[in-house]
């Protein structure tokens, strides 16, 4: 668990301190008191008991040995902790820094790489993020300008020394970036927006999508090589890794954005049996009837963006995840989702609650929009029999808060990641402690005797 650092309430402090006193074996942690919002049922007064790192009782008449350490939620809430469904936390510190950016590997196709591997537990960022209340997170790589195939995505709690703590899931999904027809780019050479042919950049794009089915024509028959009795097929990393997705295996997330992208993205799906999660998904809400019919559940990108076209509505971006629920699709909110390289990601992490909120202003219900921030990622993912909501056997990642996440001006009181309680203090609170005492400078004699 990371260290102490800053002001802790007392009460959290006090709770922290027994618990890491206490065997891991006799921590028991009772959440009484408070709403408990069990993401799978109707809210309720009542109890949460933890113990060796899972829920182990749930309801308003929960029990649990005198002995347990007690928070009191009275005036509370109580939630599952919050699902950044796509991010970069601990890929990325500063922007600028290349020494400390890990996001994206060399080369186009790199099937073998997973996330996990690169994780920084020490990044700044992630304290961030989960004082807002967000608890795990799917890691995702990226792509070089021209990569297609990102590497695997890791699932990791949001806590931990070491990355073999944090992860649930190294190898949750393979993440490829649909080759698109770009027409226009920014050119660093020339530190200029660079225009190309339509007709080119079809070519130039077609040309990467043929590629792509290449490695997957390879992956397949590379799957059959190893699986022939015999078999002397050499080991291959990245064909190895592409085989796992084949025929439903290891989910496969797909970027795509224009309507025409998202429409290929399905046909190559279905051509290699992949299953399939789309993400950004831009244009997801023109094919919403296609998506809910094949079950393909959608990562948006970011709600806070601007419409793409100019005949668009002014909320179309606000508006979409709504459309899209309700056509019956399983939609989950993210910071990093349909995002190459720039703006979105770790530094947004924190901010993740305020996408489904403006979400939930133009169309999708609170309910859902806490939903798509708690359970239906999981379910999207396949972790829903261990996260995602408040009910025994589930791991205990869970938030304790002032008021609705998806209001700016809550806060969250209490945080509980794998049954560890863990502090709230981050970078950012420490700055603003920082400053906000810094006494206010003295007039200037001259100055003043001048006025």
């Amino acid at each position: 668990m990371n260290r102490f650092k800053g002001h802790i309430s007392l009460p959290a402090l006090a709770v922290a301190l027994v618990l890491l006193v206490a065997p891991a074996s006799a921590q028991i942690l009772v959440i009484e008191n408070g709403t408990v919002h069990p993401m799978t049922g109707d809210p309720f007064q009542g109890q949460v008991v933890i113990q060796n790192g899972l829920i182990t009782a749930v309801g308003p008449d929960a029990s649990a040995p005198s002995s347990a350490t007690r928070i009191d939620a009275a005036g509370m809430h109580v939630y599952p902790g919050l699902f950044d469904a796509m991010s970069t936390l601990g890929l990325t510190e500063v922007g600028s820094v290349p020494a400390t950016n890990d996001m994206a590997e060399m080369g186009m196709y790199n099937p073998h790489l997973i996330a996990a591997t690169a994780i920084h537990p020490s990044s700044e960022l992630i304290p961030v993020a989960r004082a807002n209340g967000i608890t795990h997170s799917l890691v995702t790589p990226r792509v070089g300008r021209n990569g297609v195939i990102a590497g695997q995505a890791s699932l990791v709690n949001l806590d931990g020394w070491t990355v073999e703590e944090m992860a649930v899931e190294a190898s949750a999904a393979l993440v490829i970036i649909w080759p698109a027809i770009v027409t226009r780019s920014f050119d660093y050479s020339t530190y200029s927006w660079k225009n190309t042919p339509f007709k080119d950049a079809k070519e130039k794009a077609k040309e990467k999508q043929d590629e792509l089915r290449d490695w997957m024509d390879a992956a397949r028959q590379y799957q059959q090589a190893k699986g022939a009795k015999d078999s002397r097929a050499v080991m291959d990393q990245k064909l190895s890794a592409l085989a796992r997705c084949l025929d439903g295996g290891m989910p496969v997330v797909i970027q795509a954005n224009a309507k025409r992208d998202i429409d290929a993205a399905v046909a190559f799906s279905e051509e290699y049996g992949l299953t399939l999660i789309l993400s950004g998904g831009r244009d997801a809400w023109k094919v919403r009837e296609t998506l809910a019919e094949k079950d393909i559940p959608v990562i948006l990108g970011r709600t806070f963006s601007t419409p793409r076209e100019q005949d668009d509505s002014y909320d179309l971006p606000y508006a979409s995840p709504g459309m899209l629920r309700g056509a019956g699709v399983r939609i989950a909110f993210s910071s990093g989702a349909g995002v190459r390289w720039g703006s979105g990601g770790a530094h947004s992490s924190r901010t993740t609650p305020y996408e489904a909120a403006m979400a939930a202003a133009f169309g999708l219900s609170e309910d859902d929009a806490m939903k798509a921030l708690t359970l239906w990622p999981a379910e999207i993912l396949g972790v829903s029999d261990r996260l995602g909501s408040l009910e025994p056997g589930k791991v205990a990642n869970v938030i304790v808060t002032d008021g609705s996440p998806l209001v700016m001006s809550s806060n969250v009181q209490h945080l509980i990641i794998a049954g560890h309680v863990v502090p709230t203090d981050n970078f950012h609170r420490d700055l603003y402690e920082k400053y906000g005492a810094r006494p206010l400078p003295k007039p200037d004699a001259a100055l003043e005797a001048s006025r």
